[in-house]
């Protein structure tokens, strides 16, 4: 009998090689090309041109983050978890709403400060804020969304690390949170570059310019095919799904779009960058403020990236716990921006 296995390891190969955003991409340009060939040049030409409206915020996220990698400012956030802990956690949190660290460089970065006695709220704090908002996330926020948007979102992000370091904090000596930490896991970071010192003035150093360039290039990349597969489906979303079914599902008032957004951030989250022009798509389509805040919140600490990091550290209690704070904060911001909004 024929070694199946061996026969399909090379095509297995070729597909572990694609880039599965870029081949999304091009299977959905295809797809509609093939099915509705008249909305084919337009629907690229929409998805082209918010890309291009954003590409300035693009442009600035991306050298922030590599001025940030090049000049070692990475290392000031070492600070935020040293001294009392009720600062600890408000600078934890703060940090994380600041960072530019990816959902896998937390794990070391995390596990560092938890072997190191750094107190569970406080990196709990940290933890909650980080996946949510990040220079680079503000600017393509703001971008697509707007600034006030961008600015309740941080707010939100911060906020929802306070409160869960401070929950922490209380129930510490509970059963919950005693003994939080599974036993040593291997926590290797495939996209951490090296660490730097604190220098500022990074371009006088060959180095330095090195990996700011490198950090630049990487994340553009990044954000750009991201950013490309997300207005394209938000293009899609506009052209095919009727707006009164969104204004149904999650518009208008109450709790009820709020919290259903909130449940279904998780599953229906790409990641921070490409949610962006998803949202944007469905306040179009009539998603109400505050289920569009919810959605974001929640998604953003519960997608499969962020909840990976957690798990990979922390007993599952904790986790559970984590997933609870991350829900019950989405739903408290969705309803403070659905009111101010």
């Amino acid at each position: 009998m024929a070694d199946l296995t061996q026969d399909l390891s090379p095509i297995r190969h070729v597909w572990m090689r694609i880039d599965k955003v870029l081949f999304s991409y091009a299977a959905i340009l295809l797809a509609i090309f093939i099915l509705d060939r008249p909305a084919f040049a337009p629907s690229l030409s929409d998805a082209l041109d918010s890309l291009l409206d954003t590409l300035p915020f693009i442009l600035f996220a991306v050298a922030a983050i590599g001025v940030m990698r090049a000049s070692g400012s990475e290392r000031l956030l070492e600070g935020a978890f040293k001294g009392h802990q009720i600062r600890m956690i408000v600078l934890g949190a703060l940090a994380g709403g600041l960072s530019p660290f990816c959902s896998c460089e937390v794990i070391p970065f995390v596990a560092a400060l938890l072997a190191a006695g750094a107190p569970l709220a406080a990196v709990m704090a940290f933890w909650l804020a980080s996946p949510l908002m990040d220079p680079a996330m503000f600017a393509v926020t703001a971008g697509a969304l707007g600034f006030d948007f961008a600015l309740a979102k941080t707010l939100a992000a911060v906020s929802l690390g306070i409160m869960g370091g401070l929950v922490v904090m209380a129930m510490a000596r509970t059963p919950v949170f005693a003994d939080p930490l599974k036993p040593q896991t291997a926590t290797g970071c495939g996209c951490s570059g090296p660490k730097m010192t604190l220098n500022w003035r990074f371009w006088t150093e060959a180095p330095r310019r090195k990996l700011f360039a490198e950090a630049a290039w990487s994340n553009l990349v990044f954000l750009g095919k991201w950013l490309a597969l997300a207005y394209l489906l938000q293009t899609l979303l506009i052209r095919y799904v009727p707006a009164e079914m969104i204004a149904n599902v999650v518009g208008g008032e109450g709790l009820g779009p709020i919290f259903l957004a909130a449940l279904v951030g998780a599953p229906a989250y790409l990641n921070g960058y490409a949610a962006v022009p998803l949202i944007g798509g469905l306040l179009e389509q009539g998603m109400s403020q505050g289920a569009a805040m919810a959605f974001v919140i929640a998604g953003g600490v519960s997608c499969i990236p962020a909840a990976v990091a957690v798990w990979a550290l922390v007993k599952p209690r904790v986790f559970v716990a984590y997933l609870g704070l991350a829900l019950s904060g989405a739903i408290l911001a969705g309803i403070a921006w659905g009111a101010f909004a």
